[in-house]
């Protein structure tokens, strides 16, 4: 392949049989946009497969729905039926155990003989990483596996937390509450209106929150009012918000969550647009962003973040905190600093990698040039690239146009091995 990237690819004369499997687009926090603004990537995606166009599924998920409720509207979504979202889980946190019926799946026949590659932005790689989780202890029943999945890739993702979610307003010493007056208590307004006005509004606005009973349908106003003052569903563990913090995947990865399937690739791209400023070791973002000054501001507040406020501090950052540890638990020793500051706006670099730590993950960091091998997480690293240059919104810029290229040909190089 020329390492010039095209404007308009076009397909070799050759034809030959296409087998490849369809890939799966889940979508992160708030994420509702779709083919509406992903544009026309699939040529991309499809530029070396000689005449064939892999079938690109979006799925339906609830776009702030915890990582649990997200992965069983995803698993729904893809086969149909009615949402269960388990009867224990729902006792716990206080909602119906039923959300929406999926009269017809958007791929009926998902098995293990008929499998699927997923590709999740952001919270969407949590959500895919959660769902084989579920597969994995038979959530969705014996007939659902986890070899079901044959490839997770993922960009941006926040796989061990964010320090975002405690600057947008998650309390440092007592999470999952939220301070008032934060972005994260506006958000949370702005969610029980949205929800409570729902049956009036376009499909856009779809938060899918039946499971919760906040439509002006199913609740009153007073109702609102108090949801409004302190919000049931934003100050609780079943929420993204809460997701995403440091506290929340040392949980989950004490569950052994987030360990690696034998017969599944795995691969993630982790972005980031900070850089060590000269004669300083402070990360800060560049001066362009701030055409997207929500992202600058993040960035910046990412990279000076002071870890000594977390009143939990999870295990895995113990070791850069200055408290004692104990190596022989394999506790994360690998990460440096310069990977907790670095971040793409959104994400410090090293949560982007993967679940879990380098000492407990058969990983890869580094541009491999071999063929992908099951059961392996592949780590690229990308530069000069914030949280939202690759996906959702399509701009045709040369990196986008070189990611799905290099992704279709990873798909065709794993669907190869399986063959």
């Amino acid at each position: 392949m020329s390492s010039s990237i095209p404007d308009n690819p076009v397909s070799s004369s050759s034809k030959r049989e296409c087998r490849c499997l369809p890939l799966v687009i889940v979508e992160g926090f708030l994420g509702r946009t779709g083919t509406t603004i992903w544009g026309d990537f699939q040529r991309y995606l499809g530029w070396e497969c000689n005449d064939c166009r892999r079938e690109v599924i979006f799925s339906s998920t609830g776009p702030v729905s915890s990582l649990h409720d997200r992965a069983c509207e995803l698993y729904y979504s893809l086969v149909g039926g009615i949402v269960d979202y388990g009867e224990e889980h729902s006792r716990i946190h206080g909602h119906a155990r039923y959300g929406r019926t999926y009269s017809e799946g958007l791929y009926p026949g998902w098995s293990t003989e008929k499998p699927l590659h997923f590709l999740g932005h952001s919270v969407g790689g949590l959500t895919i990483v959660k769902l084989q989780h579920l597969l994995k202890y038979g959530h969705f029943g014996p007939c659902a596996h986890p070899d079901m999945i044959r490839s997770v890739n993922s960009i941006s993702s926040p796989f061990r937390g964010t320090q975002v979610v405690y600057v947008l307003g998650e309390r440092t010493d007592d999470a999952p509450r939220i301070r008032p007056f934060s972005w994260g208590s506006l958000l949370s307004k702005a969610v029980h209106l949205i929800s409570f006005m729902s049956p009036l509004l376009p499909e856009t606005f779809d938060l899918h929150t039946e499971s919760r009973a906040m439509s002006y349908h199913e609740t009153s106003f007073v109702s609102l009012l108090k949801q409004l003052w302190k919000s049931d569903w934003a100050e609780s563990k079943d929420a993204t918000p809460y997701d995403v913090t440091f506290e929340s995947a040392e949980e989950r990865e004490s569950t052994s969550e987030g360990t690696v399937n034998p017969r599944t690739f795995y691969r993630s791209h982790a972005t980031y647009i900070t850089d060590v400023t000269k004669d300083s070791n402070i990360h800060s973002p560049p001066a362009f962003l701030l055409f997207l000054t929500p992202l600058f501001f993040m960035a910046q507040a990412i990279a000076s973040f002071d870890f000594s406020s977390l009143k939990h501090a999870p295990s895995f950052l113990r070791p850069l905190l200055g408290a004692s540890v104990d190596i022989e638990h394999g506790l994360l020793t690998e990460v440096s600093t310069n990977d907790l500051r670095a971040n793409d706006g959104v994400v410090p670099v090293f949560s982007q990698w993967h679940p879990r730590s380098c000492s407990t993950t058969n990983c890869q960091h580094s541009k491999s040039k071999s063929s992908p091998v099951p059961g392996i997480w592949y780590v690229e690293e990308l530069p000069h690239t914030h949280h939202l240059s690759l996906v959702p919104l399509w701009t045709s810029s040369s990196g986008q146009r070189r990611y799905w290229i290099k992704l279709g040909r990873w798909l065709r190089e794993v669907e190869s091995h399986c063959t």
